[in-house]
């Protein structure tokens, strides 16, 4: 799957560099020099994936992630951050940022990150050949591994698509525990780059959204040591 991917960063040379590499895959793109160019451009109309720079002038990375995540729970958002900056990442991935990368990168590498994204994108838009429907239903939890959607009590809860993939890791199997490692695979297949720090702050996002839906929500359970579980109502 091709699309449009937006480049926010406000150092020309990555800019165009970037923009080189992906054209060269068959991707349209639109480069933004700061973030508040892309956000007056976002409002009109969304690209399919954004690649964005952290430190900008007029608006940062993380404001115009933010942002984004008011138009759209789904479109996936790559970080492009100093090695330096881990509490920035941290907060990236806790506004709804699916990945990121630490620059110097390797455009070898954002490049095949991008083509795993869009992959999962695909599926996100039922553009994958699947027969039929699934659904995983355990309780008041309702996975669509088609859509990659997934309810709490009829109320839909709005998941990026690595957020969807942890926690149908931890659905699959409730009561077992499963590893940062073990998580770190399902929502990161091709990568092994991301930190444990990743893998919680996407399980905080995670915890945060179902509260939003029912302030009562308290199936992920922390392991201590060990990693997380999902666990079932005492009375399912």
């Amino acid at each position: 799957m091709t699309g449009t991917v937006a480049i926010v960063e406000d150092e020309q040379n990555i800019r165009e560099n970037v923009s080189f590499a992906l054209k060269r895959e068959g991707y349209q793109v639109e480069s933004y020099p700061d973030g508040l160019a892309a956000w007056e451009a976002f409002e009109s109309s969304l690209p399919d994936l954004v690649i964005l720079d952290i430190i900008m002038p007029r608006m940062d990375g993380l404001e115009l992630c933010r942002r984004m995540r008011t138009l759209s729970e789904t479109i996936p958002i790559v970080f492009l951050t100093s090695r330096d900056e881990e509490f920035d990442r941290v907060l990236g991935l806790e506004l709804g940022a699916d990945d990121y990368l630490c620059k110097p990168f390797s455009m070898r590498e954002l490049v095949a990150r991008v083509k795993v994204l869009f992959r999962r994108l695909s599926l996100l838009n039922g553009r994958a050949a699947v027969e039929e429907e699934e659904l995983l239903t355990i309780g008041d939890l309702v996975l669509d591994l088609r859509r990659y959607t997934a309810r709490w009590s009829d109320r839909t809860v709005p998941l990026t698509v690595t957020e969807f993939m942890m926690l149908h890791a931890l659905v699959r199997r409730p009561g077992h525990v499963k590893t940062r490692q073990q998580l770190m695979e399902q929502g990161y297949p091709h990568d092994t780059y991301v930190s444990d720090r990743t893998i919680d702050s996407h399980i905080k996002r995670i915890r945060k959204k179902f509260s939003n839906a029912d302030e009562a929500f308290d199936r992920i359970e922390t392991v201590y040591g060990l990693g997380y579980r999902y666990t079932e109502a005492p009375d399912s």
